[in-house]
């Protein structure tokens, strides 16, 4: 790192340390928020022994605690949001107080208890229901997602924030879309900010009972933000401090694909200390989303352990520390195409190779995962709080090729490499902020820098026999053997230059000799790759929410330096203005932001340096003229929204949205493997809105609803990068997470009595994903992969438009669920012919473009539309215990057994399939 730059975070965090130095107030909890309180009667006489309760209606939380013998209460780890206080106690008349946490500053509430009559009812209003925030975000209490049924063990936080966050696209193995934009998300764990990918297969996330609540920005983020910003998830993690008796649970299920599940939790600590501990354990048939709606080859197993200690050295010094490591491995799951496979096992080099099996593709991963983060809290005064956060995380990915790696070998348009990999990602830095609360103003300065150690380790071999042919036949087909061109002519064949390809429009790529040293099938070696990075970043920021009457602004501006393998230095304005009109219970907004983006790290070295190897470049499927230098870009984007409550039992809350990326990011993967590249598009724009509806409580029913349209829109050409194959026509394309709309209804009812059994349930529609590589007939989009300029399945048939099907295997064309004249594909005997006439090819899996009508931009092949349900029913308290209690809950994923895809052979993420009908049952004990 530049010295000046050294100079400048020095400086700051001295000046932040200075303000730090003296402190008279008590102690907020780290990353969180703090409301502590003294109730007194009408004379002024301390009240020991009152209730108090806080809660939010809508992100459901809620906790209770008394008074002690000074009159005095205190909750801390309170998530940054509006709270309903209720003071109770026999003999007096209730005291009800709406309080703002917006800040790590704690906040000080005196109470008067006026004699009267002693009300139960927590009385919620309207104004309750909204926020005064330009910011559009979800919050979600672990009252709420603790019964919701969950699509993925594995990744259970991915699954709660796609179905409780509007503008979420669904993928496989736990990927979500935000807002358009591939896996652009950042988390913030108790303030510890991860940019790096949580999907199951590239990390192992935090796990879900870890959790207290979450907050998902989807709206333009404050100046605080950066990195990965579609959208933020801010975590707040349990906390023991103030559980004076120890307190937690054991729970344990077994369900379909023999998926057991095991799980411990405790809680314990005092007034100025606490510990939660998490434990639990995965053992599954189907880890991951498989390309088979049939499920073999998909064992993983995951353990997790998860300490939180938090520690109050003085009135106003307090640690907090979090520990984290979590293992996973898993197999690659296998298509049929993957049974059996049929390979060279001698002869390669010569005229006739000897073909035979070599067994099943058995490729498998393992990750390893550890986080270490301590955070030093200080009050200072009444009005501010300094927070300091050292922290370190390391993601270890190992993936094994097959025993034998000539088993590695998939279909043709799939995988014609094997691979070994060896890849850690380590991030160190530190974070610090200094909060100042005073009259109007709510005033935030922070930094954050950190150290990303790339280290990447591949070894890589052809192992398709017609990959790198030396020879063709008279159609330009290569053809299996041989290690010469010259070898060509005696055969009654053609040397592979390229010529006769070229001149019969075939897309036989031409015989290249550097591959030929590692070609496994003609006796060649592996190719070893060693590539290493450090990323540096370094973020400056200031920002301040200022209260004037009935309006609200939020300003700010934050300054990224990125030092990678490209550099970059930008100034990022953040504007937010909300307005509430209280007669109406409405909420108007308007918010922009600039941003950074800068590449994924996952694989960066290899994409940045393999298209440039001659070596690597035709193993990645590299797009000529593609530079390597992945460029960091910059975003615009505006949101304009509201919030409007209907009384006190329903709230609405939207956002348009317009977002325009210049360079814009996703991903390409290698063949039937979780390895993906990050990749680079000249720009991007993504439109759309973003809608959520909450009935809070409603006769002791709940319900929320969020539903969106996000387009995503990019634009070629491809400026770095390895991998990707659309887009070469240099038209706008739809990314293959480009979604028209989806909705996610969730319904949960509390049936009447005291220990009366819960009911919850999930309805998820998605309109479908962009599947480019479902065939299709088209002439005339220039862009389109169904024209035959582009290497196009578009045929004719006696004269009527066809199409094409060699190009799929029969289990690729099952998969797509390809019907042709009422005959179906299936897993061994495709469509007879693999010709149909276009007006003939069905599909129930996938959405074909009618003849003439497919267009990238306009009109691209989709998945077919699905609803997806879901269903949970459980008793908390199975035996009517008081003290100890015994839970049972049954949950059903997927209820209808609904046959559906993800994706189909994604350019970016191959072919999976939905869940299968999943049925669990889960038995707890707590105490």
């Amino acid at each position: 790192m530049h010295t000046s730059i050294r100079r400048v975070i020095f400086a700051l965090f001295a000046v932040l340390f200075v303000f730090s130095s003296t402190g008279l107030w008590s102690q907020s909890a780290g990353n969180a928020g703090t409301v502590a309180g003294t109730v007194t009667d009408a004379t002024g006489a301390i009240v020991p022994g009152a209730t108090v309760s806080i809660e939010n209606p809508v992100s459901g939380y809620s906790r209770v605690t008394t008074t002690d013998g000074s009159g005095h209460y205190q909750f801390t780890n309170l998530p940054l949001n509006p709270y309903h206080v209720v003071v109770s106690l026999t003999g007096f008349a209730s005291s009800t107080q709406d309080i703002q946490v917006r800040s790590f500053v704690p906040i000080a509430v005196k109470t008067t208890l006026m004699v009267g009559a002693t009300s139960t009812v927590v009385d919620v209003t309207g104004s309750d229901l909204v926020e005064n925030d330009s910011t559009f975000h979800t919050d979600v209490d672990r009252g709420l997602f603790d019964k919701l049924p969950l699509e993925s063990q594995s990744s259970s936080l991915s699954s709660l924030v796609t179905l409780a966050s509007p503008g979420v696209a669904a993928d496989s193995n736990g990927l979500f879309h935000g807002l358009g934009d591939h896996a652009s998300n950042s988390f913030s764990i108790d303030g510890q900010p991860i940019t790096d990918q949580q999907s199951k297969v590239f990390s192992n996330q935090i796990p879900s009972n870890s959790i207290q609540s979450i907050e998902v920005i989807s709206g333009a983020p404050p100046a605080e933000f950066g990195g990965k910003t579609s959208l933020v998830i801010q975590v707040t993690t349990r906390s023991g401090l103030g559980v004076r008796k120890p307190t937690g649970s054991v729970t344990t299920s077994y369900g379909t694909f023999g998926s057991a599940t095991a799980g411990v939790d405790l809680s314990y600590g005092g007034e100025k200390w606490g510990n939660f501990i998490e434990v639990d354990g995965l053992n599954t048939g189907r880890f991951l989303d498989p390309p088979e709606f049939t499920v073999f080859h998909d064992k993983g197993n995951e353990a997790n352990v998860f300490d939180r200690i938090d520690r109050q050295l003085t009135p106003v010094d307090s640690i907090h520390l979090n520990l984290n490591y979590s293992r996973s491995w898993f197999q690659t799951p296998n298509a049929f195409d993957n049974l059996n496979v049929q390979n060279v096992i001698s002869g390669g080099g010569g005229a006739n190779p000897i073909f035979g099996n070599v067994g099943n593709t058995d490729q498998r991963s393992k990750i390893g995962t550890f986080d270490i983060a301590p955070t030093y809290t200080r009050t200072i005064g009444a009005n501010s709080v300094f927070n300091f956060g050292p922290y370190i995380r390391k993601d270890q990915y190992d993936y094994y090729p097959s025993g034998n790696p000539l088993a590695d070998l998939g279909p043709p348009n799939l995988q014609n490499q094997t691979i070994s990999q060896t890849r850690s990602l380590t991030n160190a830095g530190v974070h610090t902020d200094f909060s100042y609360v005073k009259g109007i103003n709510n005033i935030k300065v922070g930094a954050n820098y950190s150290q990303t150690f790339l280290r990447e380790s591949d070894t890589l071999g052809v192992v398709a026999n017609t990959f790198n042919s030396p020879c063709t036949d008279g159609a330009a087909n290569p053809v299996n053997g041989f290690t010469d061109p010259s070898q060509c002519a005696a055969a009654g064949l053609f040397p592979n230059d390229g010529m006769l390809a070229k001149t019969l429009g075939s897309q036989t790529l031409a015989f290249n000799p550097v591959l030929l040293p590692f070609d496994l099938t003609r006796g060649g070696g592996q190719f070893n790759f060693i590539g290493r990075t450090d990323v540096k970043e370094v973020a400056l920021y200031v920002e301040d929410q200022i209260k004037a009457g009935n309006w609200l602004f939020n300003v700010g501006i934050r300054g990224d330096l990125y030092n990678g393998l490209t550099v970059a230095r930008q100034a990022e304005p953040r504007v937010g203005i909300a307005y509430s009109v209280k007669q109406t219970n409405t909420v108007l907004r308007l918010s922009y932001a600039r941003t950074l983006e800068t590449p994924f790290n996952e694989n960066l070295v290899l994409s940045s340096e393999g298209c440039g190897n001659e070596v690597l470049s035709p193993l990645l499927l590299c797009t000529p003229g593609v530079s390597g230098n992945l460029q960091p870009g910059y975003r615009n984007e505006f949101h304009a929204g509201l919030q409007q409550a209907f009384g006190k039992n329903f709230v609405i809350s939207g956002d348009y949205i317009w977002k325009y990326t210049h360079n814009a990011f996703d991903f390409s993967v290698l063949g039937n493997t979780p390895i993906t590249f990050p990749i680079d598009w000249h720009n991007s724009k993504i439109p759309g809105f973003a809608l959520r509806a909450d009935v809070p409580n409603f006769h002791n029913l709940s319900a929320f609803v969020v539903m969106s349209s996000v387009a995503a829109r990019f634009f070629p050409p491809q400026v770095a990068g390895a991998g990707a194959t659309v887009g070469n026509g240099g038209f706008p394309f739809r990314i293959d997470h480009d979604e028209r709309y989806n909705q996610t209804t969730h319904v949960q009812y509390q049936i009447a009595g005291k220990h009366s059994p819960w009911v919850g349930f999930n309805w998820r529609f998605d309109s479908g994903l962009t599947a480019g590589s479902v065939p299709c007939y088209n002439v005339t989009d220039p862009n389109s992969l169904c024209n035959p300029a582009n290497g196009g399945p578009s045929i004719t048939i006696n004269g009527q438009p066809g199409i094409d099907l060699s190009g799929l295997t029969p289990d690729q064309q099952f998969q797509a669920g390809l019907t042709c004249n009422g005959v179906k594909a299936t897993p061994f005997v495709g469509i007879p012919g693999n010709q149909c006439l276009a007006s003939q090819l069905t599909s129930k899996l996938v959405s074909i473009p009618a003849p003439g009508t497919e267009n990238d931009d306009k009109n691209p092949p989709r998945i077919q539309e699905r609803s997806l349900f879901d269903a949970s029913i459980g008793q908390d308290n199975l035996f009517s215990g008081d003290k100890n209690k015994w839970s049972l809950r049954l949950t059903g994923v997927n209820i209808t057994n609904k046959y559906a895809l993800y994706n189909f052979l994604s350019t970016f993420s191959g072919t999976h399939y939905v869940t299968p009908r999943a049925l669990t049952a889960e038995l707890g004990f707590h105490f």
